[in-house]
Parts: C-alpha cells; structure tokens; sequence
C-alpha cells in the first residue's frame, strides 16, 4: 500500500546533512501525528531539500501548515476534501488523507459519500480506487489494533 523507506543514510552521505534550522525530528513529527508516519515521499523531501536547501524546506513547511489546517474546517473535514481532490486526480497521495481522515475522526460512511461525490465526476476508476483504498485501510486498521491488543496483554 504504501513505498518503501528512502535510504536517509545514502542521502546524508551523497547529498549532505539536513540543516534546517528546525530538526528533523520535529518537522516529521507534525506528519507523524496527522498521518501516523512519515510518508516516504516527504521523508525524501525533508532530507534532500533539507540538505540542499534548508530555508525552502522552511518555505514549503509554512505553506503546508498555512494551506492545510484552514481556520474554516476542521482537520476531518479538510482530510476528506484532500481525499476527494486526491482521488479526483488520481493522485496516490489520496491514500495519505484517506488515511489522515480516519485519524481525525471520519466514518467509513463520510469517506463512502467522499467517494461518491468523486464518482460523479470521475467515473468508476475513483469508485473502485476509492474502494480499494478504503478496504486497504481497514485492514491496516485491525493490523494495528491486533499490534496494540497483544501489547496491552504482554
């Protein structure tokens, strides 16, 4: 479901030592606690950009921020509109706010009527995109539940 890690070792090696002037740690974190990981792509990011080009990496963290946590919706909300626009565009970064949804509180029901809205538009391939993705996340969802209940029993 989801790419393989970036080998941050090759980048600090090849490319440089990220060199932000806020750590990386702390730039992931924000990623960790929306999504419950830092996806691969934006790892990528963060450690080339933020080798190369630290103050872009600053830049573009101030526009993320800016864009998507909006004084208007709350993050659910935003998360599904991020899910539909995504899955309009067949983006696979739909997966990532699919995801973010649900950790913000969303229904299996208010992503079903986000993919529905998509289909519309968009035809079956966002409706069986839209399906897929939700069905991977269930399962990823009692992955982790089974992950925590046999933590709680040790």
């Amino acid at each position: 479901m989801l790419p393989n890690r970036v080998n941050t070792e090759a980048v600090k090696k090849s490319i440089g030592e990220y060199a932000d002037t806020v750590s990386y740690e702390e730039r992931g974190k924000i990623y960790e606690e929306l999504i419950g990981f830092l996806p691969p792509r934006i790892e990528a990011r963060l450690s080339v950009t933020g080798a190369l080009d630290p103050r872009m990496v600053d830049l573009q963290e101030q526009m993320r921020t800016h864009g998507m946590y909006p004084k208007s919706f709350d993050v659910k909300t935003a998360q599904l509109m991020l899910f539909g626009m995504l899955l309009m565009d067949a983006s696979d970064a739909a997966v990532l706010h699919a995801i973010a949804a649900r950790r913000a509180g969303a229904t299996w029901q208010e992503m079903q009527d986000t993919v529905n809205l998509c289909f519309l538009f968009r035809g079956l391939s966002a409706a069986n995109r839209g399906a897929e993705i939700m069905a991977n996340i269930a399962a990823r969802e009692l992955q982790e539940q089974a992950k925590s209940n046999g933590a709680a029993k040790e």
